[in-house]
């Protein structure tokens, strides 16, 4: 159906499969489900990609030039959404927009679950669900106005949560995997006393990926640990990748018949880490599910962990061949239901690799970008996703209007050093753009750190400074300009957001 809609002032034609009509709403117009194309009449506009998940790049690029997206194929599947991957074309996940160039966009954001895609060309702007048929929210206007009147929809269809973390210290930055019962000891002595509310122990605890019990590097086991972190008066954090296991695990081995399987029946890839590619659980399987609230009832209610980073969930909703033709956002929701319901309200649960629409109102954080790693950019790669300081920026600054529904976890900064190649104003504005998101985490160790840089992070874990959105990407901290306009490209324009 062909017709004419009016968003903002301005007049666009519409094509929709949907039998309804456009019906008026807070902020915008809602569409009838289905697909949906809009005659824009922008031109060579700028266009708002939104990554599937954490790690997916996220960002404004002109129509007439490449599309951002993740070039290799392996990266790909780990960090995006392979399947509806297009070189050729602008595509973004969930929501795109379209910038008019005087301050105003032009917004199309999915209502509903089903993998919602967008993309975009000179002349029209388009929706469609990989599966099924859902509302679509439009909106023109001021960006700041029209991507706050999104969020307001999404949190009446699926719920926000506003419990804050406070200031986590993480293991992963510092160790990786070479993490110790007996390192971890001493930290948590020079951690006494210091401003954190978390200590989040990462990857390298576990016996193997899918088999979460403690290796024997952590003899005295992991309640013992939890009791120890709360002894020093922290809350007891801990990671966790739920939704997949390594080939060589032993529930990989002993379970094959809760792996996701392609058309063909083989176990689906739906990543690649630690060397190897990595399998998905089948989350419609019933068993999948209750292995999932086992692990999570352990961890939390046995053990005493409750704070969890969920790591590498966007597995939970690769393709593969489900029981029942179960949807796979839904089917993803579904199991994050479950850890919720299990691990109960008042446990912190942050994703990593999350995607944004069926997490919200489950997942009280999300990370918003890749790893930052202690430098800038890497010589060797290009990859918009790969694990550096820059690609985790950018993406955490397109992902702001996240915050409403969920707490945005922009990564670590740093006060060290030692192993760090950022330079003072790289530092400056990873420690910036955490106190705009509100999520501050750091990963030295405090026996790395210098007195002056022990009490530089002192100081900034315990300031609460006003903040205040000036453009795109100016704000203004106690006054402060911070402006990250050079951290997204030299040649970036900043707009105004109202």
């Amino acid at each position: 159906m062909a017709s004419l809609i009016e968003l903002g002032g301005r007049v666009l034609a519409i094509e929709h499969e949907g039998s309804g009509r456009p019906e008026a709403a807070d902020g915008g117009l809602i569409l009838p489900p289905g697909r949906v194309a809009l005659l824009h009449g922008l031109g060579d506009a700028l266009f708002y990609r939104h990554g599937q998940n954490s790690w997916s790049p996220c960002g404004w690029r002109r129509l007439s030039g490449p599309p951002l997206r993740i070039a290799d194929p392996r990266r790909r599947v780990t960090a995006d959404d392979d399947l509806w991957d297009d070189p050729a074309r602008h595509h973004s996940s969930a929501v795109a927009a379209l910038d008019a160039g005087d301050g105003n966009v032009l917004l199309l954001g999915a209502l509903g679950l089903g993998s919602p895609r967008l993309q975009a060309d000179r002349d029209t702007l388009a929706g469609w669900y990989e599966h099924g048929a859902a509302p679509w929210f439009a909106a023109y206007g001021p960006e700041g106005e029209v991507f706050a009147a999104y969020t307001r929809q999404l949190a009446q269809r699926f719920g926000s949560r506003d419990r804050r973390a406070g200031n986590v210290w993480c293991s992963w930055y510092a160790y990786y995997e070479g993490i110790t019962e007996q390192q971890l000891g001493e930290d948590l002595k020079d951690l006494t006393g210091l401003p954190f509310e978390v200590a989040q122990i990462d990857d390298g605890w576990e016996q193997m990926v899918g088999d979460w019990q403690p290796n024997d590097k952590f003899p005295s086991g992991m309640a013992a640990l939890a009791d120890r972190i709360r002894d020093a008066g922290l809350v007891p954090g801990l990671w966790l990748a739920p939704f997949i296991a390594l080939p060589g695990s032993r529930f990989a081995r002993e379970h094959p018949d809760l792996l996701l399987r392609d058309a063909n029946g083989a176990p689906v890839i739906a990543g690649h880490n630690w060397g190897t590619g990595y399998h998905a659980l089948d989350l419609s399987r019933p068993a999948a599910l209750e292995h999932v609230r086992e692990l999570v009832h352990r961890v939390v209610h046995e053990w005493g962990f409750t704070y969890l980073k969920l790591d590498f969930i966007n597995a939970g909703a690769v393709p593969g061949i489900r029981a029942g033709d179960a949807e796979r956002e839904q089917t993803y929701r579904e199991a994050l239901t479950q850890i919720r319901q299990v691990a109960g309200d008042d446990v912190y649960l942050l994703g990593s690799g999350a995607i944004l629409l069926p997490s919200l109102g489950l997942l009280d954080g999300l990370r918003s970008g890749p790893d930052v790693a202690p430098m800038w950019q890497n010589y060797a790669s290009d990859d918009p996703s790969d694990a550096m300081a820059r690609n985790a920026v950018v993406n955490a600054l397109h992902r702001l209007w996240h915050q409403p529904l969920t707490e945005v976890d922009p990564d670590v900064v740093y006060f060290r050093s030692r192993l760090n190649l950022l330079t003072d104003q790289q530092l400056g504005w990873l420690r910036d753009l955490a106190d705009i998101c509100r999520f501050r985490a750091v990963s030295d160790p405090p026996s790395w750190l210098t007195p002056t840089e022990l009490d530089a992070l002192t100081t900034y874990l315990t300031a609460r400074p006003t903040i205040r959105q000036l453009d795109r990407y100016r704000f203004s901290i106690d006054g402060r300009e911070a402006d990250f306009t050079p951290a997204i490209s030299p040649a970036a324009q900043a707009y105004p957001i109202s």
